[in-house]
């Protein structure tokens, strides 16, 4: 996918609902410290709000890196409540399903992106996974992980679909046309 750098920095959007967020709980060491799941795929319109909140709890969000793969505009630079969140991205250095948060106060935060049009039920497992204390799961690892049981599901769907649809019973054993042709008219 080709990146787009979008250099504007004034606020064109609406803002935005809360950000659908879950951190691990405490300083347990693992792969990801959490999950997001962004309502769409644009980034200026997503890091306010997830910057906004992680402000308050965890301390003022100053970088943020991304890999481009999902993310078809990546802004140099996002406004949020009074100060700018700085973007970046890398290709190949980074899993394309992970954010990094860079903060003065905290260092960083690795998460999980989940998909905006994953299905509910596939996104809380995902957040769960995401946030197991002491996780060595990566990011590419976890969304594989959840496609792989989403495939099972769908198999065993529809093979009951299959098994109950209806249609015709099979012949009994033996042929229940009558005898052979051979032995006809003997």
């Amino acid at each position: 996918m080709a990146v787009t750098t979008d250099r504007r920095t004034t606020d064109e959007h609406a803002p935005s609902p809360p950000a659908r967020l879950s951190l691990t709980p405490g300083t347990a060491s693992g792969l990801l410290d959490g999950a997001w799941w962004p309502r769409s795929r644009d980034l200026s319109r997503e890091l306010p709000a997830l910057a906004e909140r992680l402000d308050h709890s965890w301390g003022r969000v100053t970088r943020v890196t991304v890999n481009p793969a999902f993310w078809p505009v990546i802004p140099r630079k996002v406004p949020v409540g009074g100060h700018t969140v700085h973007v970046g991205w890398f290709t190949n250095e980074q899993d394309p399903h992970k954010l990094l948060l860079f903060s003065y106060a905290a260092d960083r935060l690795d998460l999980l992106i989940i998909p905006p049009e994953t299905d509910p039920a596939a996104a809380a497992r995902l957040m769960s996974a995401a946030t197991t204390p002491g996780s060595l799961l990566t990011a590419s690892r976890l969304m594989e992980d959840e496609r792989a049981a989403d495939d099972a599901t769908q198999s065993r769907d529809r093979e009951e679909e299959w098994e109950t649809e209806g249609g015709t019973a099979p012949p009994p054993a033996g042929n229940p046309t009558g005898p052979p042709r051979s032995a006809q008219g003997l």
